[in-house]
């Protein structure tokens, strides 16, 4: 883990927000998977943390709950970044020894461990091999998706899984839109994200030279409908910026474009749909 990527010189993904449908049961399985602090419970929420301090993933149970809709827009997954392979390593094992479904892909800039929540919520597991290792063509990152080794995975000195170590963060998110080139402008030329990667019916999209810390795909198809409210999936993301500035900028080209955008109560940040209707919040 490069911690440039994710410092206070880099937009990035901080924080993700979801709507579940048993709050108790869903608890229950992060902290069953990831140990992560408990940092406020209450009767429809709980704020997890994995360094204790700061939130890394807030779980909600509206009153008027829905089951996750399929072929909509929303979250395909969220990705949880670990410090050290040896600490994939010691999850792989847990997932085995715990007989917990999982897929597993090779990046190349990355290895990745893919499960879903109860409610059907995509999560990743993953480390970044280091960046001096990342191919570049120009501007365009390579990335691949082949079967991940995990015979040589599991050969890496590692210790028991304890839960996520307390330098985990959010790494990247990957949504569902319904448009690409019009999500495209809008995380790019408002948001000031770079594309860096372009695939068959997705791109992504990264700040400071990250492999990507937003990807963006029409897997369900052009057009599809945002899912209903309340309905189990993303409630929101969070981007950290550099500076305040950042985020009144993003507010005036908003208000120029006529974009329905919502100030926090304490005015340090901003929340906004993106076309597709996925809600980010924009905070320092």
């Amino acid at each position: 883990m490069e911690a440039k990527f994710f410092g206070h010189s880099v937009a990035h993904v901080n924080e993700v927000s979801i709507y579940v449908t048993n709050l108790e049961y869903s608890l229950a399985f992060y902290q069953y998977l990831f140990d992560f602090s408990l940092l406020e419970k209450s009767q429809h929420q709980a704020v997890l943390s994995a360094n204790g301090a700061t939130p890394i993933l807030t779980l909600e149970q509206p009153e008027s709950v829905l089951s996750k809709q399929q072929g909509r827009t929303g979250l395909y997954h969220f990705a949880i970044l670990l410090p050290n392979r040896s600490d994939l390593a010691s999850f792989l094992q847990f997932c085995l020894e715990e007989q917990i479904p999982f897929g597993a892909s090779d990046h190349h800039v990355s290895e990745a461990i893919y499960l879903t929540d109860p409610d059907g919520n995509g999560i990743e597991v993953y480390r970044d091999r280091p960046s001096s290792r990342w191919k570049w063509d120009d501007d365009q990152i390579m990335m691949t998706t082949h079967q991940l080794d995990t015979a040589g995975l599991l050969a890496e000195p590692s210790s028991n899984w304890e839960g996520a170590p307390k330098e985990s963060l959010i790494g990247h998110i990957h949504l569902h839109v319904n448009n690409l080139e019009q999500a495209k402008a809008f995380y790019v030329k408002i948001l000031g994200f770079t594309e860096v990667a372009h695939y068959p019916g997705a791109l992504f999209l990264s700040t400071g030279d990250y492999h990507h810390h937003i990807a963006i795909n029409v897997w369900n198809g052009e057009n599809a409908l945002p899912p209903e409210k309340y309905s189990a999936g993303l409630k929101y993301f969070s981007i950290a910026f550099p500076k305040a500035q950042a985020i009144d900028l993003i507010h005036d080209q908003l208000k120029k474009k006529g974009w329905h955008s919502i100030r926090a109560k304490d005015g340090e940040g901003l929340y906004v749909d993106d076309p597709s209707g996925n809600k980010i919040f924009l905070s320092v």
